[in-house]
Formats: C-alpha cells, sequence, structure tokens
C-alpha cells in the first residue's frame, strides 16, 4: 500500500491507529469484510453535523430552508469527491482489481465515500473534537464565500417559484423516452409551460436529474418570454 505518511501531512492530523486509516481507504472491492463502509456511514452523521453547526453560527440569519440546501450543497457527492481530489484522496485507495482497471480512483462516488469513511475513523481515533478541527481545515476555502440562497435553489423550486411570481400555472413534467436497460437507464423528460408557450426537453440517468434540466431550460426561455 502507498505510504500513508505523506496522507497524513496533507490533513494535518497523524493516526495513532493506522489500522484505521488502512480501513477507511479500502473499498468493498478489495475486501468484502474489512472495507470503509461502516466508517463511512459514521463519518457522513459526523460531517453532517460539523458543517450543521458551522452554518448555524456563521449564517445566523438564514431561514432553515436555505440552511438546509447550505448544508446539502457541502456534503453531497460532488463536494465532498472535491475535497478528496485536493488531498489527492484516490492515490492512497485501495481497490480490486476491477476497480483499478476502470479507474475506480477517480470515480466521485468512490472518492466521496472514502471521504466519509476519513472522517468517521479520526472521530474513533481522537474524537469529535479533532475530526471537526479537520473537517474545518479540509473545507475552509469552501467555507470562505458561501453561495446565496438563490444559487441554490434547484431548477424545478426555481422555475416554480418564478411562475408562481408571475402568477402563471405551474409547469407540466411528463417522460417521453426511457433508453437503456433497468440497471443503466436514460429518460429525456419534458417540461411545458402552456401559458408562455414554453416546451423543453432534459435527459439524465434518472427522472430527477432530467427533470431539473428541463427545468433550467423552461427558466431561462421564460424569462425571456417575459422581456419580449
Amino acid at each position: 500500500m502507498t505510504d500513508l505518511h505523506k496522507l497524513q501531512i496533507t490533513i494535518h492530523y497523524q493516526f495513532k491507529d493506522q489500522q484505521l486509516l488502512e480501513k477507511a481507504l479500502t473499498h468493498r472491492s478489495f475486501s468484502k469484510k474489512q472495507n470503509n463502509e461502516r466508517l463511512e456511514f459514521l463519518g457522513d452523521s459526523v460531517l453532517g453535523l460539523v458543517i450543521s453547526e458551522h452554518l448555524f453560527k456563521r449564517a445566523d440569519n438564514a431561514a432553515e430552508g436555505d440552511l438546509s440546501r447550505l448544508r446539502a450543497s457541502l456534503v453531497k457527492e460532488e463536494a465532498l469527491a472535491t475535497v478528496a481530489r485536493d488531498i489527492n484522496l484516490g492515490e492512497y485507495l485501495r481497490l480490486g482489481g476491477g476497480e483499478l482497471k476502470s479507474g475506480g480512483f477517480r470515480r466521485a462516488s468512490i472518492l466521496s465515500d472514502a471521504m466519509e469513511a476519513l472522517f468517521g475513523a479520526i472521530y474513533l481515533d481522537a474524537g469529535f473534537r479533532q475530526c471537526k478541527k479537520t473537517i474545518l481545515f479540509l473545507y475552509d476555502e469552501y467555507l470562505v464565500s458561501l453561495p446565496t440562497a438563490r444559487e441554490l435553489k434547484d431548477p424545478k423550486t426555481a422555475l416554480q417559484e418564478y411562475l408562481q411570481g408571475i402568477r402563471i400555472d405551474l409547469p407540466d413534467y411528463e417522460v417521453v423516452k426511457t433508453e437503456g436497460k433497468a440497471h443503466d437507464q436514460t429518460f429525456t423528460v419534458a417540461c411545458r409551460v402552456p401559458d408562455l408557450e414554453v416546451e423543453t426537453e432534459g435527459r439524465g440517468s434518472s427522472r430527477k436529474k432530467a427533470e431539473q434540466m428541463a427545468a433550467s431550460r423552461a427558466l431561462k426561455l421564460a424569462r425571456a418570454a417575459r422581456k419580449a
């Protein structure tokens, strides 16, 4: 396994129990019994609490819904994977042969899970205070300038609120096409706003993602139609 000394220098924490660190970096494809899934579960909870507390104190005038969206933006898979890439976490992962060949050390889902597992391992090794310190250190640049509430609203919510604001009926969504096998499908969804003669389509690996894409396009057209 790659020397873990450099990683511990990078995260500013030296493990007392090196086996905890090794387990945090072990994917299920490498070992079905000794892997990071349980640590991931623990780390997810600790991360959520640390980020929630930070936002509660930092954004003291923010509404509950805005706080929830801010937290979600910081603990979602993409955000965790970004933090993992910042510290080159993929270089230290223990993956099975199949995952190695397919580039699993670059995959967002694997990186984000390992990042949560690392937080869980630190919590067990040194307690909440140290884990909080490490999380805030690694997240520092992403906590300096938080996105606005408007930037965090998903396209469907933004479209709905925009149409409500101009007193127009809410959009209709319809799945117009489903392609691929059950485990690997692509959805095409239509979004229609009849009162503005707006109709768009979105594609995604889930119905939700396709709807969000269609809503984002519809919102742009709706605003343009109102200005015309």
